[in-house]
């Protein structure tokens, strides 16, 4: 009899096979959970453990994981994207680049998404400039209960696109928009993406794959089931991140330092902290 796991995974290329299907399993069966967008459901995976298996934004499985929380990551990428494109400022105000944010207010969803994590990376280490010295406005909290949000939270009912449209914020980060008075932050985006691969070498992952570390402890055999038929759905869709198991650690070494760096987490990890004896051995596995 197949072991059924309540399952949080968005809808995505390489996981459209999984959902509709058409890549079976004796072991497993997957009961959805529904979440729109799916990062609504990162909050109970993180606080209630509400799921055996679960899609989840890197730098909350980082942040989880510096608190104990009981899950495991499996080395299946679902979403990874160029970050470059997800800032933006008000060309009204004039024109802002990268190195002018020093001093800026800056808004942000949370302090913690993975998107902003990445962007303030590239910013201080690729542009100069002092995360320290911006005043960071955000509008909802972490997914991690017990982090320590230093920001200033931005007044109730205040939307993130509206203030930046009122003058009320300088630059916002983790947001697209196609309102006609706001331009990107970085403005040749295509050149800043291929300049930024050609020196690091990296394609930013946003979102993984964790499971419980119940099911990890307890149920391994099914652990790599899940991992196989996250491999196999990957396989049959051209558009789904590809990732071998160089590419993945550069990635991942990458946002762990960003997160260090930023104070997300108490220390930068190993890549190989971030799994257990069971996931670890599956990394470069299959892919």
């Amino acid at each position: 009899m197949s072991k059924r796991l309540r399952t949080l995974l968005g809808d995505h290329p390489g996981t459209a096979a999984l959902k509709s299907g058409a890549i079976k399993s004796d072991l497993v069966a997957f009961d959805f959970v529904d979440y729109s967008p799916t990062n609504k459901g990162f909050k109970p995976m993180v606080r209630e453990g509400a799921f055996d298996v679960s899609e989840l934004a890197i730098v909350t499985y980082l942040m989880a994981k510096s608190f104990d929380k009981p899950m495991v990551l499996l080395p299946d990428v679902v979403l990874a994207r160029f970050q470059h494109g997800y800032g933006l400022y008000n060309a009204k105000q004039g024109t802002l680049k990268p190195a002018d944010l020093n001093g800026k207010r800056v808004g942000i969803r949370s302090f913690t998404t993975t998107t902003g994590a990445w962007l303030r990376g590239i910013l201080a280490n690729d542009y100069g400039v002092d995360l320290n010295s911006i005043d960071w406005v955000t509008f909802e909290d972490a997914h991690v209960a017990e982090f320590v949000d230093a920001t200033q939270r931005a007044p109730a009912g205040k939307q993130i696109i509206q203030m930046l449209l009122d003058g009320e914020l300088d630059a916002v980060l983790g947001e697209k928009s196609d309102h006609p008075g706001l331009k990107p932050l970085f403005a040749d985006l295509a050149a800043e993406e291929k300049a930024w691969f050609a020196k690091h070498g990296v394609l930013p992952i946003n979102h993984m794959v964790v499971v419980s570390k119940n099911l990890a402890d307890n149920h391994p055999e099914i652990v790599g089931e899940v991992h196989r038929m996250l491999v196999e759905s990957a396989e049959v869709s051209a558009a789904a991140p590809r990732f071998d198991a160089a590419d993945m650690r550069r990635s991942l070494q990458m946002i762990t330092r960003y997160a260090a760096q930023q104070r997300l987490i108490p220390r930068e990890l190993a890549v190989d902290e971030l799994f257990d004896d069971v996931t670890r051995a599956l990394v470069g596995k299959d892919g």
